[in-house]
């Protein structure tokens, strides 16, 4: 028997889940898709690389339009056109990803010497993966889809402890290294042949809902190596073009073209005195 005290609190519930403006699929399923369509785009693990995959891509192709359009049948109302319309210009725009993407593998395999091959880096570099799903949720996001973007490259965020926003705007031939604590915020430009390795920041000066509207986080130009753990704030800094900023910098003002920025710090190694 349900108390009355139990009674209000259902009802409050049920209003609660009636407020919410958007209906979305599970993490589970948008995972699964970018995992999908990933595989799709290059069929190097073992669960894309049967032989089926060359008899049936266009199979394959129709399967993964029709399951988006699943995933997008709850945000119908918010959608600008229909799902089928939506779902259409997604796919319309997947060979300019799929060259991106082509040319940030090549980046990533150039860049590191630890790299074998560009099938080594497509199937196991987290840094990949996690750009491989920003370019995705970034066009999702160029069609007007409300979050579903951002629940992409939430998941991709788990996998890899790599923190892109699928709004920011990231040029071609993207290199991550190693990758785990980077965070790229929503308003963050990056230009082309760019390289972030693991912890860099490339964040706001400050957490204002007032300034949600505005450029909040950096412009990275064309060029550009940024090293572990250094941190890049604000909408007004610029990294000029061919610049290296050095492991543990702290940045909250441009710097020019070709310019070398570097923390200092200082170490102190002393002898110990051993007992005679």
């Amino acid at each position: 028997m349900i108390s009355h005290q139990e009674q209000i609190f259902l009802q409050q519930l049920s209003e609660q889940h009636h407020s919410y403006r958007y209906k979305l699929p599970s993490i589970r399923e948008a995972g699964r898709f970018i995992e999908q369509l990933i595989g799709f785009l290059f069929p190097i693990c073992a669960d894309h690389a049967e032989d089926e995959y060359t008899k049936d891509i266009e199979r394959e192709y129709a399967s993964l339009r029709n399951r988006l359009s699943s995933i997008l049948e709850p945000l119908g109302p918010e959608l600008h056109t229909g799902k089928e319309a939506v779902a259409e210009e997604i796919f319309r725009r997947l060979p300019v990803i799929y060259d991106m993407l082509l040319l940030d593998a090549k980046s990533i395999c150039d860049n590191d010497p630890a790299a074998v091959n560009i099938e080594e880096v497509i199937a196991l570099y987290p840094g990949f993966m996690a750009i491989a799903t920003y370019r995705i949720a970034h066009s999702f996001a160029l069609c007007g889809i409300p979050l579903l973007p951002r629940m992409f490259t939430e998941y991709a965020h788990g996998q890899t402890g790599i923190d892109i926003h699928p709004n920011a705007v990231i040029g071609h031939s993207f290199f991550i290294d190693h990758g785990t604590g980077v965070v790229i915020g929503e308003t963050t430009h990056i230009g082309n042949n760019v390289s972030l390795y693991q912890g860099v920041t490339l964040g706001a000066t400050h957490v204002s809902k007032s300034s949600a509207s505005r450029k909040r986080h950096p412009t990275i130009g064309d060029n550009v190596v940024v090293y572990a753990n250094a941190t890049i704030l604000g909408g007004q800094t610029v990294i000029g073009h061919n610049s290296v900023i050095g492991g543990n910098a702290w940045l909250i003002r441009s710097v020019a073209p070709y310019s070398q920025v570097y923390h200092h710090s200082k170490i102190e190694v002393k002898q110990q005195v051993v007992p005679v």
